[in-house]
């Protein structure tokens, strides 16, 4: 699996001042873990369902600065909250959001992509079981996906907190939202917007925004 810029974005944006155990949802090729790692201290145990993404992962981490605090399982959520008696101050996740369309052949592309094998009600569930009382949750999803999850989330005591609407270039319409959730509701909820590119014709043309938010990860842009 490719590092997507899904997973950039949300490792980047991730906040993790006083996080000491953290918990990366279908962590593919373990890119976000890897990401928190590298900005806090914090223990990350890092799970992922597909077997060869998890060997990858597993390689990623051991060939890594971090790989003493970095710890990959080859699970599903569902039977990781089963075993799992701790609690976590973070929890982010780069969740399958296609729900309607097609299955992909490619049976790893199918389980990263797909809800088939973990729904958002599902995600939402096992997460209030493993998060901390003060608890933050990491998401992002296309906008259509990113509305239907803010209203599954509320219905199990989950709040939207923060909001940062990502488009691809100026006057074009939000393409993803990435959102923080915890347990307390806020009276105002942050609410930001980010332009990745300045011109969509021009190839990597990113915006000063885009470049500050990613710029501890990208060796050149």
């Amino acid at each position: 699996m490719k590092i997507g810029t899904d997973a950039v974005l949300l490792g980047s944006w991730v906040k993790t001042y006083g996080v000491r155990s953290v918990l990366d949802i279908g962590t593919g090729t373990g890119v976000i873990a890897l990401m928190i790692a590298q900005k806090c201290g914090a223990e990350i145990d890092a799970i992922e369902i597909d077997a060869d993404s998890a060997e990858e992962a597993k390689y990623n981490v051991s060939q890594s600065p971090w790989s003493e605090r970095v710890h990959v399982q080859n699970i599903s959520l569902q039977d990781f909250v089963k075993i799992h008696d701790g609690k976590y101050d973070l929890i982010v996740s780069n969740p399958p959001y296609f729900v309607d369309s097609l299955p992909s052949s490619e049976a790893g592309r199918t389980a990263a992509r797909h809800t088939i094998h973990l729904t958002f009600e599902e995600l939402i569930s096992c997460t209030v079981k493993l998060l901390s009382k003060e608890g933050k949750f990491y998401v992002i999803l296309p906008v259509k996906e990113g509305e239907q999850f803010v209203e599954i989330a509320l219905k199990h005591g989950l709040h939207l907190r923060r909001l940062m609407r990502v488009r691809s270039s100026p006057g074009k319409a939000d393409k993803r939202w990435l959102m923080q959730f915890g347990f307390t509701k806020k009276d105002q909820i942050s609410d930001s917007a980010l332009v990745m590119e300045n011109d969509p014709q021009v190839r990597h043309s990113y915006t000063a925004e885009y470049k500050e938010l990613t710029k501890d990860y990208y060796l050149q842009f």
